[in-house]
């Protein structure tokens, strides 16, 4: 299981998350399938239909079965073929999902093989994501990205994630520098004290941040300071200049200013509708465009 210091930094990674279809189709294939130590750079998922089959990742074997689940993780090591002249029937998509500079399961290990719990919702989800993919449009798109979305965190909700062990130096470094920020949100926070945190050079540190991080280091900060001033109007009744000053703000009018540029609405406003303790919908509000 994956521990809460790395799931935060693993949280924040996925703030960035590039998720991009290939290719997806529903297939029989052919006797003569087969494929012998090849390296993809991308993953693969197959959804049994029908058939038998052997897959080998890395030096352990399978043999997905009908309605079983099986992810083909990038970068590794694949070999597979038919077995007993009865072809696999499959839905099948091949896909990268980038959770800063690596795919998501560069950083993670999960069990490739799982049984599929609700069959027809599966048969479903396929169905839709080759027909979307098949479409040119914008929508097609946005939606062959949600129903692949979908998919992956079903299998990802059925299963135990840990982080890699040869991953786990890099995810504790960079839970320290997340640490580092939500435990200085109060103060200001600059890119040297967050490049010390980790005993990086500021010039190479603000490069390494944003590739893993997907945004400069100070955006970093500011929408970390965002969510936690989020927080703390919908779940307590601290004043606006309590929050302010809990996130780094020695002005309550600079907090102000802040807060409406990166949310389009004032605080007070935020809080009216989206309070735990006195809910309004945001529909009833009339939101004035930022000046």
């Amino acid at each position: 299981m994956i521990r809460t210091n790395e799931q935060h930094a693993l949280s924040d990674l996925l703030q960035s998350l590039q998720l991009q279809l290939l290719i997806a189709h529903k297939t029989l294939v052919p006797l003569y399938w087969g494929e012998t130590d090849s390296y993809p750079d991308y993953n693969k998922l197959y959804f049994i239909c029908e058939g038998e089959g052997w897959i080998r990742i890395g030096d352990d074997d399978y043999y997905p079965q009908p309605g079983q689940l099986f992810l083909t993780p990038a970068h590794a090591k694949v070999s597979f073929s038919t077995l007993n002249e009865r072809p696999y029937l499959k839905y099948w998509c091949h896909f990268s999902i980038l959770a800063g500079p690596l795919d998501l399961f560069q950083w993670i290990g999960v069990p490739l093989c799982i049984p599929v719990q609700d069959i027809d919702n599966m048969t479903r989800l396929f169905q839709e994501l080759i027909a979307w993919h098949e479409q040119t449009s914008i929508v097609a798109r946005l939606r062959e990205k949600a129903l692949l979305l979908e998919i992956v965190s079903l299998f990802l909700d059925s299963v135990p994630i840990r982080v890699l062990q040869h991953r786990t130096e890099e995810m504790n470094r960079l839970n320290v520098i997340a640490h580092f920020v939500d435990s200085r949100l109060h103060t200001s926070i600059n890119v040297d004290q967050m490049a010390e945190s980790v005993h990086l050079h500021p010039n190479y540190f603000s490069s390494y941040f944003k590739k893993h991080f997907g945004i400069p280091p100070l955006k970093y900060v500011s929408r970390k300071r965002t969510e936690r001033a989020k927080q703390l109007l919908t779940t307590t009744s601290l004043s606006i200049k309590e929050i302010a000053d809990q996130t780094g703000f020695k002005e309550t009018n600079h907090f102000t200013k802040f807060f409406r540029k990166e949310v389009s609405l004032s605080p007070t406003e935020y809080r009216a509708a989206y309070s735990k303790q006195h809910p309004l919908s945001p529909a009833t509000l009339i939101i004035k465009a930022p000046s």
